[in-house]
């Protein structure tokens, strides 16, 4: 068990989320030392005002430890499993002022699914816990056909919308995962214990929460910018005029995140959240797998004709290297310690991905230093 591992198990109990104090005064100073800090109380006003009720409460080996016996892990930051590009739009939504979406200092995740791969081109597709038939039909055909179509689906596992979403995923058998508002062994909500334990053979579970947190509403809100961060887009399959669904949906649109909405009937008071994001050009109306598809920026898929469809030339790319591919620039080069800025990758990172980016081809060295390749060449294992 690593330091590190230890001193956010820590951090991530000693604060309520969102904490964006504490977030940011950990970037500073790092998860070690700003455990130390915390817990002798000599911090700011700020990060002393999230964390003062708890910071003498240090159950980190023995969260870890139940963890470990549910089969559940603490994945942070420091791990290749982080997924730190998605994630990356709450940072930037919360440097522009945008309030309580602050990103997580740590996250709980059971199953055997690894959350960066299954947060890559992943959807959240969420909507009212009264759903109708017509709305669970609904989510449940979404579920299974963007699943079938090698996108993720990613939910809250709650009664109605969410349940369908994840159980229509589970029946393509593709990669579904769960976010909640609790600890991971809270047992909530008690008639989808058995959905949770299957989406865990599938994709995961995830969590914010230290063991032994039990549900709350203003978790489940909280929670909700964690579906809008990890995903690449929203669809809100109904919802009524107060709606936990709106409130995801409205997140994903502030942190620049792709919105969309499936109409109903016109008298349908489920229907009326959705109605309401389309009219207020809020929400993009898609109809089928095929629009969700194509709204997240991903054309050609689920044709008629059944063409595959088109990859890009940087998937499979795990979050660093994609960061890193993203600070490159098309003509100049720039050098390591500029990508490293940039992109936000550690520098010792960064020079090990360049290398391996250039045998990808899909980076080059120039006079000026590195750059995006400008010849096609072929992709490794292709």
């Amino acid at each position: 068990m690593t330091a590190e591992r230890l001193a956010r198990a820590y951090l991530v109990r000693v604060a309520e989320p969102p904490a964006p104090a504490l977030a940011a005064f950990v970037g500073e100073h790092g998860p070690v030392e700003a455990a130390a800090l915390v817990r002798s109380g000599h911090v700011p006003e700020p990060v002393l005002h999230e964390t003062s009720a708890r910071r003498e409460l240090d159950l980190a080996e023995r969260d870890l430890a139940e963890a470990r016996e549910h089969g559940a892990r603490l994945v942070t930051p420091e791990d290749d499993e982080w997924p730190a590009w998605p994630l990356l739009s709450l940072d930037v939504a919360t440097g522009r002022g945008v309030q309580g979406v602050a990103a997580p200092i740590a996250l709980w995740v059971r199953g055997g699914g690894r959350l960066d791969e299954a947060a890559q081109d992943a959807v959240a597709v969420v909507g009212a816990r009264a759903a109708t038939d017509y709305g669970e039909y609904t989510a449940a055909e979404l579920g299974y056909g963007l699943t079938e179509q090698g996108a993720p689906v990613f939910s809250g596992a709650a009664y109605g919308i969410d349940g369908a979403a994840h159980r229509g995923a589970l029946h393509a058998g593709g990669v579904t995962v769960a976010v909640l508002g609790c600890a991971l062994d809270a047992g909530y909500p008690a008639g989808h214990i058995g959905l949770l334990n299957r989406i865990c053979e599938r994709g995961a579970v995830v969590s914010e929460y230290p063991p032994g947190t039990p549900p709350a509403r203003h978790r489940f809100l909280v929670r909700n910018r964690l579906i809008a961060g990890l995903t690449a887009g929203t669809v809100v399959v109904e919802a009524g005029v107060r709606s936990g669904a709106r409130n995801t949906a409205a997140t994903a649109g502030a942190l620049g995140k792709v919105v969309m909405a499936v109409p109903g009937p016109v008298g349908s008071a489920m229907s009326i959240g959705c109605h309401q994001l389309i009219r207020d050009a809020h929400a993009t109306l898609v109809a089928s797998v095929s629009d969700v598809l194509d709204t997240v920026g991903r054309l050609g898929a689920g044709t008629p004709e059944g063409r595959p469809r088109p990859r890009r030339s940087t998937d499979g790319l795990g979050p660093q290297a994609l960061r890193v591919h993203e600070a490159l620039g098309e003509r100049r080069g720039k050098s390591p310690e500029g990508i490293a800025t940039e992109s936000g990758v550690p520098l010792p990172r960064v020079r090990a991905l360049l290398p391996e980016l250039e045998l990808d081809g899909l980076s080059e060295r120039c006079e000026t230093g590195w750059r995006r390749a400008t010849g096609r060449q072929v992709v490794r294992g292709t």
